[in-house]
Formats: structure tokens, sequence, C-alpha cells
């Protein structure tokens, strides 16, 4: 590895990191891309599909952990949700990080769009009144939940990304919570998948070990400063910012497929 690779992986991996603490997400919507797309622009060696997915199952764990610890203080994270999507999700991104060895390239890039679409046009659904709710007093259908958490690990599993790009419009949209609290409880949830979906990528041979590293120091870093510039920015800008990201992503991971 020569210092412009080092560099260019470091970049990806703090960018992506920023954004997964400030929004609540694992940073694989964006950082899949970019470790598919930025190192062959600087004449770099491509990773292949599955090495992305596994080098983003692993920089997860440790970008969600930072994440998690900079909220632990002012009763954003939910504790029942938290448990309750955090066992479903952990059992669905096993299974998804390690049946994903049996599929192509292409099917786990049309895992990924199929993904990032439906999580784009749930995102772009109206949230009036969620954030009106005090957050001792937020209830939500916990078996509803589990069910979804599930299914979203199974697929999140598949493409190394955790699942929380999804599991934000639906804890915003379907269940019901407060902005804040579905960034500070996805953080924690997603740490729980991406326990899931590490094993299931590392036990199969899909992780390359340097890169990883690298990726890892730039989000112990990186995540923690977005989830504490994530506290004093707007809710409705977290929203919409983290709306376009998800359909920026789908929109290219289309445009490849197709």
């Amino acid at each position: 590895m020569d210092f412009t690779f080092i560099i260019t992986i470091f970049l990806i991996g703090f960018i992506g990191s920023y954004i997964s603490g400030m929004l609540g997400i694992g940073g694989s919507i964006i950082k899949y891309p970019m470790l598919l797309y930025i190192p062959p622009l600087f004449g770099l060696a491509a990773f292949s599909a599955h090495e992305v997915s596994g080098i983003s199952a692993v920089q997860v764990f440790f970008a969600t952990i930072g994440g998690v610890w900079a909220y632990r203080k002012g009763g954003y994270l939910n504790k029942t949700l938290i448990g309750y999507m955090g066992a479903s999700i952990l059992i669905g991104s096993f299974i998804g990080g390690f049946g994903s060895r049996l599929m192509t390239e292409g099917g786990i890039n049309l895992v990924y769009g199929i993904l990032a679409l439906i999580a784009a046009v749930m995102m772009f659904v109206p949230k009036n009144g969620i954030d009106d709710i005090p957050l001792d007093q937020v209830k939500f259908n916990k078996w509803l939940a589990a069910i979804l958490a599930l299914i979203v690990g199974v697929g999140s599993g598949i493409v190394g990304a955790a699942g929380a790009f999804l599991l934000v419009p639906i804890m915003l949209v379907v269940l019901k919570i407060p902005t804040r609290m579905t960034i500070a409880s996805s953080l924690a949830i997603t740490f729980l998948s991406s326990i899931g979906a590490t094993v299931g990528k590392i036990s199969t041979g899909q992780v390359e070990f340097l890169p990883s590293v690298i990726m890892i120091v730039a989000s112990l870093i990186a995540s923690p400063l977005g989830a504490m510039a994530g506290k004093k920015v707007n809710t409705k800008i977290l929203q919409v910012i983290l709306a376009f990201l998800i359909l920026g992503t789908a929109i290219k991971i289309w445009m490849d497929i197709l």
C-alpha cells in the first residue's frame, strides 16, 4: 500500500464516519459507493463488491461505538427500542452476512440498490409532529419493530451496510420515533447489527485487513465529532440531509445496475 492509497482510504472512512455520527447511520450508505468508485479514479486498485461489503461491515462496527458513546447522555437512547430491534437485526444480519458468499457481485449491488431506493422513498414521506413528543413518553409497536428489524438485518448483512440507512426512515415514518432519539438509538442498533455482519464476513474470508484498519482509525476519530455536530443541528435539516444523501446514492447505484 502506498501513501496515496492510505490517505484515500482514510478520507473515505473519515467522511463516512462523520456523517454516520451526525445522522445516526453506520455510514455505509456513503462509504460503500466511495470505496467502490473512488480508488480507481486515482489509479489505485479497485475493490470487488465482496471486499467493499466486508470492509464496510468491520468499519461500521467501530464507527457506531463512537457515535453511541457521544449520545450516551441526555435520554436519547431508548433501551426498549434498542433491545427489540437490536436482537432481531443481529440475527438477520448474521444470516445475510454468512449467506452473501453465495451471491454474485451483481446480486450484492442489486440488493443494495433496492434497499437504498426503499429508504429514499420513505425519507420523503412527511414526518409532522414526531419531534413534539417528549422523549420519556415515546411509545411504539414492539413486535412490528422486531419484525422490520429482522428483515432489514438480512438485507443489510448481505451488503455489509448494517442497515441504519433503512432503519432510520422506518423509525421515523413507521414507528414515529423523534428524530434525535432515532439517530442515537439507531447507532446502538446498528452497532448490534454490525456484529452479525462482521462475524459473517470475517468467517467467510471477505475482509481485507489493512484497508479495514485504516477505516477503523478514521471512524474512531470522526464518528464522535459527527455526533457532537448532530446534537446542534436542527432536526428538519438532519432529515433533509439524510434524505438527499440516500436518494443520491440510490440513483448512482441504479445507474450502474441498469
